[in-house]
C-alpha cells in the first residue's frame, strides 16, 4: 500500500488507491464489510465440519479474511486522515490535540512502523500549522518539535520516501517563525530535508508548497524572499491545480508583495476548493480589494 498519494484536492490521504478515489458512504460501505465478515463466518464454519474441514472452504475464509484487510483497513485510514483534515480547516484545537496525541501514542508502540511515524507527523504539524494560524506560539514550538521527533524517526527508517523528507522538511521550518534562536539551524534544515524530497520526487506539489512556504517566512537575504515563494506556488498549482493548500500560500504571498486583487483571486480560488477551510475565508476577508 502506498504510503500517501494525492486525493485530488491538494491533501495527502492514507489510502492505497488511485488518486482521486473516494469511499462509498458510510453505511454501504459498513453494509458490505459486515457481509463479508458474515461470509468469513460461515466459510469457517463449513470448514471446520469433519476431520479438517473441505479445502475449498478453508480457501474461501482465507480469501475473505484477506478482502476484508485489504478494504477495511485503508478505509480506516482514509477515516482518520479526514478527521485530521476537518479538524485543521474547522481550526479545532481540542480535536487536533486528541489525533496527535492519539497518532503520537500510536507511534511510540510501534518505533519501528515509518508509517505510524508519519501518520504522527502529519498530525503533530497540522496541530503547529493552525496554532500558528492563532498565534500560539507555545503551542507551535510544542507540536513541531514532537512531529520533528516522529518524522526523524520515519526518515530514518525509509530515507528514499520523498513524502518522509517532505514533511520532516515543513516541521522543521515550523519552528523557524517562533524560535529566532533555532531558526537560522532549523531554516537551513527545513531547505536541506525539502530539496531531497523533490530530488526523491520532483512532481510532488506539495513538496513545492513547502518550499514556497519556507521562501515565504526566509528573508531574500538569507536565500529565501517572496519572489522564490510565489514562484514555488505557482509551480505546485501547475503540478496539482487542484491544490487548496498552494492557493490561500499564494494569496499570502501576493498581499504581503502588495498585490491585493491576485491575492483575493488566490484566496477565492482555494476557497472554491476547499470551502470548510476557516483560515482561508480569514484571509480573504482582511485584504483589500485593491
Amino acid at each position: 500500500m502506498k504510503v500517501c498519494v494525492p486525493n485530488g484536492t491538494g491533501r495527502s490521504f492514507w489510502w492505497g488507491g488511485p488518486p482521486g478515489l473516494q469511499p462509498a458512504p458510510r453505511p454501504a460501505f459498513w453494509d458490505f464489510l459486515c457481509g463479508l465478515v458474515i461470509q468469513c463466518a460461515k466459510a469457517d464454519e463449513g470448514a471446520s465440519r469433519g476431520p479438517g474441514g473441505p479445502p475449498h472452504q478453508k480457501r474461501v475464509a482465507s480469501a475473505i479474511r484477506t478482502g476484508i484487510f485489504c478494504v477495511a483497513l485503508p478505509a480506516l485510514m482514509w477515516a482518520a486522515q479526514s478527521d485530521l483534515e476537518m479538524a485543521r480547516d474547522r481550526q479545532d484545537r481540542i480535536a487536533l490535540e486528541k489525533i496527535a496525541e492519539q497518532a503520537g501514542a500510536a507511534a511510540q508502540q510501534a518505533d519501528n512502523d515509518p508509517i505510524a511515524q508519519y501518520r504522527a507527523a502529519v498530525a503533530y504539524s497540522d496541530l503547529a500549522e493552525v496554532a500558528q494560524e492563532q498565534r500560539d506560539k507555545a503551542v507551535v514550538k510544542r507540536a513541531a518539535e514532537a512531529g520533528i521527533r516522529s518524522a526523524e524517526r520515519a526518515v530514518a527508517l525509509k530515507p528514499d520516501e520523498a513524502e518522509y523528507r517532505r514533511i520532516l522538511g515543513t516541521l522543521y521550518g515550523q519552528i523557524v517563525p517562533v524560535n529566532i534562536l533555532l531558526g537560522l539551524s532549523y531554516g537551513k534544515k527545513s531547505q536541506d530535508s525539502i530539496a531531497k524530497a523533490l530530488e526523491l520526487n520532483p512532481k510532488s506539489s506539495e513538496a513545492y508548497v513547502s518550499r514556497g512556504v519556507g521562501n515565504y517566512y526566509v528573508p531574500s537575504g538569507f536565500g529565501g524572499g517572496l519572489d522564490l515563494a510565489i514562484r514555488d506556488f505557482q509551480k505546485a498549482i501547475e503540478l496539482n491545480p487542484k491544490s487548496d493548500e498552494a492557493y490561500l500560500w499564494l494569496g499570502l504571498a501576493m498581499r504581503k508583495s502588495n498585490r491585493n486583487a491576485e491575492a483575493r483571486k488566490a484566496f477565492s480560488k482555494s476557497l472554491e476548493l476547499n470551502p470548510n477551510r476557516v483560515w482561508t475565508k480569514q484571509q480573504l476577508e482582511k485584504t483589500p480589494a485593491n
